[in-house]
């Protein structure tokens, strides 16, 4: 980047460059609690002790529920840094700065190396993001290679010259996407793509796209590992993956109760929030771009604007047909969502496109912003259990850059209100993993529990947990644990011979009188962060650990 660019928008990059920081710190401050964490933490190292790296276990048990490359990422990870939370983590966070990256060369390619510093800034510094990348690999790994692949195509479309680069390069992220989740990360950006060539009239580009090139190179990432699966194991768990995780689960509801057509739009406000209250008129001002299909701009800035509301549309309206619902199914789309924030703000701060939209888009945010400040701190001075070190602090730069940006946005002053809202969310993200994570470890009972555990157990001892599922003892205890949801098999495992088990003291009450003589050697209070609790000010809930020996 040049000097005078530099010079030209030193505020914005100085406060990208804070906020990056937070992605890479205090990885290891925090244990394990997660259950997707969990998985990921844990069967690469069940991989190293095995040595191997084809089939996947969790618990000491098969695990082909999900393909093989992230797993593979953790374990390398392990490799050079030791089997650590923090070793666990450096690739998650190392797939957010990729996506921070992504996001701005995407606003620079839709409109202006101002966008895309704004788009990577928005997305820097969204709480959501932050806590996303310190705990789900997957799909942060999924969210990576699918914009590095709309990345690609965009740069394709923009930059003729190199347009067979771009594409070699674009089926190369979509096979390491596909290595990482599945098909999906190959028909999404498909389906995106024909949404943009017919809404051009351009559908006979498809034979400039070098498909037979692309299914060579997605076929050389991903056949290896299926090969050596099927020749272990014949079809039975490709077959499962391919039917079972991706074609049954989009075609009937598998989990959480059934979820209508309209469950994705407050999705979308929630996965950028603050900058998300912007996605409406971003999309809306993206969208004005159609009518310009055919004329002399096709080439440029609006044919980007295009590709990237195509590729949030596709993703979108994708699973929203699917009768499985989940918030994160459509999280490959912050990067394009990213971008176009960052192109309304650039055009804001340039006088141009819908500012009185953006004006009290902004005012919204500041208020919203501000009054979480507010609740926030009439929490930390309360008096209640729910405490966390730095709740004050964060409480008061909510409220602080909530009202700086809504006085700045009232008055007009689109570049100071911005910064200000991002100075004030850089900093929250520094106190919150310095400060309020590591507190937050009082209330994560499974790694201290453990420790209790290990100092009494025979080697021949069973262990494991009820009803309560904490996966994360499998990472802690280097060892199988038994996973019980009935009292009739718990009670076998305390018939059985020495045995401890996590649980609820609810759910203790509710067996102990099945299980014989049973004590109660260590207790740990669970963080219950239902807003209901919050409400009637209930008991934190215990953890127990239950065994039959004194």
């Amino acid at each position: 980047m040049r000097l005078d660019v530099l010079r030209t928008h030193a505020p914005l990059l100085t406060i990208l460059a804070i906020a990056v920081l937070p992605f890479f710190i205090g990885l290891q401050s925090s244990t394990i609690w997660d259950a997707n964490e969990a998985y990921y933490a844990e069967t690469p190292r069940e991989m190293i002790e095995s040595g191997d790296y084809i089939n996947p276990s969790f618990n000491y048990q098969p695990r082909f529920n999900k393909p093989v490359l992230s797993y593979w990422t953790v374990a390398a990870s392990y490799h050079l840094f030791g089997v650590s939370e923090r070793s666990e983590r450096l690739p998650i966070a190392a797939s957010a700065i990729v996506l921070i990256a992504t996001a701005y060369a995407l606003g620079c390619a839709a409109w202006s190396r101002e966008a895309g510093l704004l788009a990577a800034l928005a997305l820097a510094t969204t709480p959501r993001f932050l806590m996303f990348s310190r705990r789900i690999i997957i799909d942060m790994g999924i969210t990576m290679f699918m914009g590095l692949t709309l990345l690609c195509f965009v740069l394709a479309e923009v930059r003729p010259a190199h347009r067979r680069r771009y594409l070699l390069l674009m089926y190369v992220a979509a096979g390491f996407g596909v290595l990482t989740k599945g098909p999906v990360a190959l028909v999404l950006p498909v389906l995106a793509i024909l949404i943009a060539l017919a809404v051009e009239r351009r559908l006979t580009d498809l034979v400039k796209m070098m498909i037979p090139a692309g299914v060579v190179i997605v076929s050389l990432i991903v056949l290896p590992w299926y090969v050596a699966l099927y020749q272990q194991h014949g079809w039975v768990y490709i077959r499962e993956f391919f039917i079972d995780e991706n074609l049954m689960r989009y075609a009937e509801p598998v989990g959480a109760a059934r979820r209508g057509v309209l469950f994705y739009f407050p999705v979308l406000l929630t996965d950028l929030f603050p900058w998300s209250l912007l996605l409406p008129v971003a999309l809306g001002s993206a969208w004005t771009v159609f009518a310009e299909v055919g004329s002399a701009t096709v080439a440029g800035r609006n044919r980007v604007q295009r590709i990237l509301l195509s590729w949030i549309a596709a993703i979108v309206l994708f699973f929203t047909f699917s009768r499985t619902k989940e918030d994160l199914y459509i999280f490959p789309a912050v990067a394009a969502e990213a971008a176009l924030i960052g192109v309304v703000l650039a055009r804001a701060f340039q006088g141009e496109g819908p500012r009185g939209v953006v004006r009290w888009s902004l005012i919204l945010a500041g208020a919203l912003v501000g009054l979480i400040g507010i609740g926030l701190f009439g929490l930390a001075v309360s008096g209640t259990q729910y405490q966390l070190a730095g709740t004050r602090a964060v409480a008061l730069m909510a409220v602080a850059g909530g009202a700086q940006v809504l006085m700045a946005a009232w008055r007009r002053r689109w570049r100071a209100g911005v910064l200000g809202l991002a100075s004030a969310l850089a900093a929250m993200s520094w106190v919150f993993v310095l400060v309020t994570l590591p507190d937050f470890e009082r209330y994560k009972p499974v790694a201290p529990l453990v420790d209790i555990i290990k100092q009494r157990a025979a080697p021949r001892a069973r262990i494991g947990y009820y009803r309560f599922a904490m996966p994360s003892m499998a990472f802690y205890l280097r060892r199988p644990v038994f996973e019980s949801f009935d009292p009739d098999s718990v009670r076998s495992v305390f018939a059985s011979g020495e045995a401890y088990c996590l649980m609820t003291a609810e759910d203790y009450e509710a067996v102990k009188d099945l299980l014989g003589p049973t004590y109660v050697i260590a207790r740990r209070p669970l963080f219950d962060v239902r807003v209901r609790s919050l409400v009637e000010g209930r008991a934190l809930p215990d953890i127990l650990v239950v065994s039959n020996r004194p």
